[in-house]
């Protein structure tokens, strides 16, 4: 039987690339870069599903080789329990070094300081985030931060340079045509750099479920008591009790973000596979911070003034 005749222009093509090859592609180029141009740089790894994306790219980017990073979290000491158990036994079986830094020791060193002890802390965690750069001398910190989430972050460099003050300038900031990056800082600045900053939500868990990545069990539908506050639901937790005139709901929910209890809200699904997910996620018409945190509902210059002044 003859051998079948292959066309020499069809046997050298290469295998068609989909959207998530594109971008996968695209996000190990940016981490190369961040190894390549800085000279000490860190990933934010909080036990959250974009963090999660960002440690499955590292490995791609830099494995069998230790990534050339260390991953580093601020914990505002109000982090959901399960998302921390997580972060530890993730970093653990990558067998790679985790720093971690509390605003309760800012607290405690006194530069932060809350109006009030139920206070959200999560606009403080850019204070941790300072005194730890300043501390390590960091000159890059990697995040999972993405365009989609709202419209201060869209404003975003994939590389955004932050001064000696650690403040982002949205009108000081380095083109970045063609894919070329500038990561140069004198001493004392840094640059905050976005790897997924091009992916949508969708992306996210889509390419969770091709990756087979495993994920803090608070991000699939449960039954948890909240309480509805500013049409959002909030957790009723220690740290979050139900006030006076509070009508307390046992639900069936689902956290799509993740981060201070006291400031993120899950939202009422059923979805507890990647799956369901993927096709609730492709139906929404709420942006994701939008929907889930209760210290976002505020202006884009608020937020824009926030990330101004050193929040990630």
């Amino acid at each position: 039987m003859n051998a079948p005749v292959l066309d020499p222009v069809t046997a050298l093509r290469p295998t068609a690339l989909d959207h998530l090859d594109w971008l996968e592609s695209e996000s190990i180029h940016i981490l190369r870069e961040v190894a390549g141009q800085c000279s000490n740089p860190a990933l934010l790894f909080s036990g959250g599903k974009d963090s999660i994306v960002l440690l499955r790219l590292a490995e791609k980017a830099f494995r069998p080789a230790r990534f050339p990073f260390p991953l580093l979290h601020v914990d505002t000491g109000h982090n959901y329990p399960e998302v921390i158990d997580f972060r530890d036994s993730r970093a653990c079986e990558l067998n790679e070094r985790l720093i971690v830094r509390s605003v309760e020791s800012s607290i405690a060193r006194g530069t932060v300081r809350l109006k009030s002890a139920d206070e959200s802390r999560n606009r403080h965690q850019s204070v941790t985030l300072l005194e730890a750069i300043e501390e390590f001398g960091f000159d890059a910190c990697i995040g999972g931060a993405r365009r989609d989430e709202e419209k201060a972050r869209a404003k975003e460099r994939i590389f955004s340079f932050r001064d000696s003050f650690g403040q982002w300038d949205p009108k000081n900031q380095r083109p970045e045509l063609w894919e070329l990056y500038n990561a140069r800082v004198h001493q004392g600045e840094n640059t905050r750099v976005f790897p997924i900053s091009n992916w949508t939500e969708l992306d996210v868990w889509q390419y969770i479920e091709r990756e087979k990545l495993a994920l803090p069990p608070i991000y699939f539908a449960h039954t948890r008591p909240v309480v509805r506050k500013r049409n959002l639901l909030q957790p009723v937790t220690p740290l979050t009790p139900a006030r006076e005139g509070d009508v307390i709901e046992e639900l069936r929910v689902r956290f799509r973000t993740v981060g201070d209890i006291t400031c993120t809200a899950p939202v009422e699904s059923d979805a507890d596979t990647v799956a369901a997910i993927i096709a609730e996620t492709a139906t929404t018409t709420i942006t994701e911070r939008g929907a889930t945190r209760l210290d976002d509902q505020t202006s884009e210059a608020a937020m824009e003034q926030r990330k101004k002044e050193g929040y990630f």
